[in-house]
């Protein structure tokens, strides 16, 4: 199975991206996809991570702005920013993990927030 990315984007601040993350197979195999970025200079760090449940979990810095989702019809997963902030700039990537598994990543998708 391999993700791909895409959505991302220059947006001024204030702004709304929606970013998808395509699997070439189910995503029901899959514990929790998750989405992560990096900023330059600066550690990944996890922004959300829903499991097949559905329930969503946040980083504090993007909780109220943004929401996970996931299609498992469509074997995608999303991301929806909104009130984006200057600092929510970073190479977005999304993860897929598996119990027992290496976690499976996607290439990344560049988000701008610029004036």
């Amino acid at each position: 199975v391999q993700l791909v990315e895409s959505g991302g984007g220059l947006v001024q601040p204030g702004g709304s991206l929606r970013l998808s993350c395509v699997a070439s197979g189910s995503i029901l195999v899959f514990d929790a996809m998750a989405w992560y970025r990096q900023a330059p200079g600066k550690q990944r760090e996890l922004v959300a991570g829903i499991g097949r449940s559905g329930l969503p979990n946040y980083a504090d810095s993007v909780k109220g702005r943004f929401t996970i989702s996931r299609d498992n019809g469509k074997n995608t997963a999303y991301l929806q920013m909104n009130s984006l902030k200057l600092e929510d700039t970073a190479v977005y990537y999304c993860k897929a993990a598996r119990s027992g598994s290496t976690d499976l990543w996607g290439q990344g998708t560049q988000v701008t927030v610029s004036s």
